[in-house]
């Protein structure tokens, strides 16, 4: 799975038209709309941890888990002293709580992060471990559309007065990965940038094959969205958000 060594640095940088308002009443929308509010919730992949903020300041008690060290620790120190978040440094794939939570998110694209359907398969079978049952689990992954056609091979620079970022892409049409060399240029002094890169990859998987995978860890569909519209996705959606169904009716830590 990709890491986010040299990345955390930089991240929020990178994420800062992501709409995290917008995005958390989206989510609080869909639950309210398919289930109910919930008054708990896992944010898998949580990043620095802004949506996870966002939502508790809603008034819901947030477990933000994260793989990435250096990302937890900027977000942790961004919520020194407050009690309604809890940040757990695991892997995705090793997700374990110290109890139930009433539903769970993982937002921008991170579930792409992870290149086998193996992997994916893991991280539903734990989510159905630490959702309760009937709870709901709304993801969002990038299409296949998109990496053939917007990420492809292609180029892209992020240009700020003291920052850039310039993220190569070659893609693999076979797997529908994409790997993505970002190097990042940050002023130390005026006119004297420091250089450093890092490596990310993210592959694609068709609808079919994600519910397959939900099916197989007891997930039943709910609705699929053309990311934070009401649309249903279509032949170009870049981003597909997912809602989904813990249909296990029990616990079982061997399953």
């Amino acid at each position: 799975m990709s890491g986010y060594t040299v990345f955390a640095d930089f991240y929020d940088r990178l994420t800062e038209d992501v709409e995290y308002i917008r995005r958390a009443e989206r989510l609080l929308t869909l639950f309210e709309r398919h289930r109910k509010r919930p008054a708990s919730l896992l944010d898998l992949a949580c990043g620095t941890g802004t949506l996870t903020r966002v939502l508790a300041d809603e008034g819901v008690d947030m477990i933000g888990v994260d793989g990435s060290a250096d990302m937890l620790s900027i977000a942790m120190e961004r919520t020194a002293g407050r009690d309604d978040l809890l940040f757990l440094e695991q892997d995705m794939r090793e997700l374990d709580l110290f109890g139930t939570v009433e539903g769970a998110v993982c937002i921008l694209d991170s579930l792409n992060h992870l290149l086998s359907t193996a992997d994916i398969t893991e991280v539903f079978r734990r989510l159905s471990l630490f959702v309760e049952p009937k709870g709901l689990v709304i993801f969002d992954v990038n299409t296949v559309y998109k990496h053939q056609h917007i990420l492809g091979n292609n180029s892209f620079v992020l240009e700020q007065d003291d920052f850039m970022c310039v993220w190569r892409n070659d893609y693999h049409p076979r797997t529908h990965t994409v790997t993505q060399v970002l190097d990042f240029f940050a002023e130390e002094v005026p006119d004297t940038y420091t250089r450093a890169t890092d490596v990310v990859r993210e592959r694609a998987y068709s609808p079919a094959t994600l519910r397959r995978l939900l099916a197989a860890a007891s997930f039943e569909v709910v609705a699929v969205y053309d990311d934070l519209s009401d649309d249903a996705p279509c032949d170009t959606t870049q981003r597909e958000l997912w809602v989904v169904r813990n249909m296990t009716t029990h616990y079982d830590t061997q399953k």
